[in-house]
């Protein structure tokens, strides 16, 4: 049992930081959009360009990665490519991300031991190199809303999947505001607002209202 006596105000390690996890972005391409029907489309590129903005302001070390980007499913979808100009991607011919040697490479050379993963498919190209990551002692969570299935049942099954073997789903607001998670944190209070603003939906607006009736600095 907890001592009382011994509580302090201080974070669970299992939180994710700007200094503890890396995200990895796999196979957001044309090809793999068009076979997606597991949720709305549109709402998955909001989702995945969130969390890439969101990566961006803390500075997270970010992988990109694609498959088979010439021959088949085409390039990343360019608002990615925007948020990370120059950055290099990893093209792969294996649908397991974790089977490809420049991609776990790319991943040892952020440092960080928790996984911060999006992609498509869930079934395929994110619960490959979930499993295999949680199989190596890496922490992996998965950003479900930046990700997507075939269908409905193929999304939620890969998912579970995930759970079971040690996978913590999460959304990209949730990655953003745990990054965040105190608004006294002015460095990166308006960079956050304001992906908010930009990705955040009817939360987004919020903002946009309590500023403009509270004042530039209502929190978000």
């Amino acid at each position: 049992m907890a001592d009382i006596a011994e509580v302090t105000a201080s974070p669970s390690p299992d939180l994710l930081t700007p200094d503890n996890c890396a995200v990895l972005f796999v196979d957001h391409q044309p090809q793999m959009f068009f076979g997606t029907g597991s949720g709305d489309r549109t709402a998955i590129i909001n989702s995945a360009v969130g969390l890439a903005k969101a990566a961006k302001v803390f500075d997270v070390p970010v992988v990109l990665s694609t498959v088979a980007a010439e021959s088949f499913s085409g390039p990343i979808m360019p608002q990615l490519a925007e948020v990370f100009p120059g950055q290099e991607i990893v093209d792969r011919t294996t649908m397991n991300a974790w089977e490809d040697p420049a991609f776990v490479e790319a991943v040892k050379a952020t440092g960080r031991k928790k996984i911060v993963i999006a992609g498509l498919w869930t079934e395929v190209c994110v619960v490959l190199p979930a499993l295999s990551a949680l199989a190596q002692g890496y922490e992996v969570y998965v950003v479900t809303d930046a990700s997507g299935g075939v269908s409905p049942q193929a999304h939620e099954h890969a998912v579970q999947r995930m759970i079971q073997a040690g996978a913590v789903p999460v959304t990209w607001v949730q990655v953003l505001l745990e990054l965040q998670r105190d608004w006294a944190r002015g460095e990166t209070y308006v960079p956050v607002t304001e992906v908010v603003k930009q990705h955040g939906g009817v939360y987004g607006l919020g903002l946009v209202y309590a500023q403009a009736v509270i004042g530039a600095h209502a929190a978000g």
